[in-house]
């Protein structure tokens, strides 16, 4: 998807809190403090090439280094190169200021989840992008959920917040950051 398609779907969902959402997630991603920090996994059938990619260009493009992605890989070629040879044992290693993003368009299989739970337990912070899994929304620190049927394809989200990743925006207001974290916690306010 190219930049004018990224701009096309910003347009189509402007008043559906997509592009809220995605802008969060892509901020969080920010929030890592090296290169290289920022860890993205998959399930073992659907490693995230395609954003791992597109991370590295908003990381070359926005001069924002954090964003360089190391992608994660549960079965790496020994003749791989170095960068295409992490795996999964480098979750054992996430610490404090590094960030794990799961990308996982299909349930999370357990022993994904464990090492999710072990990289939050070492300070880790913990992203998702996942299509309605409950466990692995409850270990993340943010999540998003695509549905299945929905206004956004699943990789239509991926494009949406690796592109918010490298905008160089404001940060939400206090305000709005305080009504999400209320929002989290007890539910949307329903209208009468």
């Amino acid at each position: 998807m190219d930049s004018g398609s990224v701009a096309f779907l910003r347009e189509l969902l402007t008043d559906t809190g997509w592009l809220e959402r995605t802008r969060e997630l892509g901020l969080a991603l920010r929030t890592t403090r090296s290169p290289g920090g920022l860890l993205l996994v998959g399930t073992p059938d659907d490693e995230p090439w395609h954003l791992t990619a597109h991370l590295g260009d908003e990381a070359r493009l926005s001069g924002l280094s954090q964003l360089t992605p190391t992608l994660v890989r549960w079965q790496p070629p020994a003749d791989a190169p170095a960068h295409l040879r992490v795996g999964l044992d480098r979750l054992e290693q996430a610490a404090r200021g590094e960030t794990l993003f799961v990308v996982a368009e299909q349930k999370a299989p357990v022993p994904l989840l464990e090492r999710v739970d072990d990289a939050r337990r070492t300070g880790a912070t913990i992203l998702a992008l996942e299509s309605g899994d409950t466990e692995l929304a409850g270990l993340a620190h943010d999540a998003i959920a695509v549905p299945a049927h929905g206004l956004i394809t699943f990789d239509g989200a991926q494009h949406l917040v690796s592109a918010a990743a490298g905008e160089i925006t404001q940060r939400p207001s206090l305000r709005a950051r305080l009504a999400r974290l209320l929002d989290k916690v007890s539910g949307p306010q329903l209208l009468d």
